[in-house]
């Protein structure tokens, strides 16, 4: 295979995922990965991609990535970041916390807290959680919308109406200038329920999701009462949103 199939294939690969990360195409492709390497380098060169911690994506993309790869891009800075948000839940808490890989990582900061209780629609969180005494853990039912852990859906949004917290934990796909938080269509309701139905909402964001462009408008930065981050928002950004309380990570 020459070079420039090789990156049509890797096109394709990425246009179907969004995200990859280099051992996937090594595998899917069948070269090695000095090969694949000098191959995205290139695309690098021609601004066709862009390289980050690892993985591979599309200069222009803004849609979900798999959560296959979400779980290990920017794992450094969402562990961090899903700390900070941890400290935030006090003994006592109910937490809504939604489908994101980051408060994913979040979740492994709980386990020490006392008579805390989480209520989510990531199966993976409930399972993990769950296995901890001191942690009361409700899933929201309804139809994987994510594979593999993911619910959503009428049911899932109807069931969540039925709750309140004293605080909700959510990441997006980003943050753009205008403080217009970006995400995926399908997850509009069910995060909004959130929101409506807590006390506080907290938003994680790293740096590699801020000043990005986007099509769905989830909420805005009005809409939250903290960013926890590892990105300097400009000191203008923070004068725009002065009722916001940014803990920088």
């Amino acid at each position: 295979m020459h070079q420039k199939e090789r990156i049509d294939e890797i096109l394709k690969i990425l246009r179907e995922n969004n995200y990859v990360d280099v051992k996937y195409l090594c595998d899917e492709i069948g070269y090695s990965k000095a090969t694949i390497n000098r191959d995205l380098n290139y695309m690098v060169q021609q601004k066709m991609i862009v390289r980050s911690h690892g993985g591979v994506e599309l200069t222009d993309n803004n849609d979900i990535v798999p959560l296959r790869f979400r779980y290990h891009k920017m794992k450094n800075e969402k562990k961090r970041i899903g700390k900070a948000a941890a400290e935030l839940v006090k003994d006592g808490d109910t937490i809504f916390v939604d489908l994101s890989s980051t408060t994913e990582y979040m979740a492994t900061y709980l386990v020490d807290k006392k008579d805390i209780t989480v209520i989510t629609s990531n199966i993976a969180i409930v399972a993990y959680l769950s296995e901890f005494s001191n942690i009361r853990t409700i899933c929201m039912g309804g139809e994987i919308i994510e594979s593999p852990s993911m619910l959503g859906g009428d049911l899932c949004v109807k069931n969540l109406m039925e709750y309140k917290a004293d605080k909700f934990f959510f990441a997006s796909i980003g943050i753009n200038d205008n403080g217009e938080i970006i995400g995926g269509e399908v997850y509009n309701l069910l995060l909004n329920v959130m929101r409506r139905n807590s006390d506080m909402t907290v938003y994680l964001v790293d740096h590699e999701k801020v000043n990005l462009p986007g099509k769905n408008v989830l909420m805005t930065a009005n809409d939250v009462n903290a960013i926890i981050t590892d990105h300097k928002f400009t000191d203008e950004f923070k004068k725009k949103y002065g009722h916001v309380e940014f803990i920088e990570v």
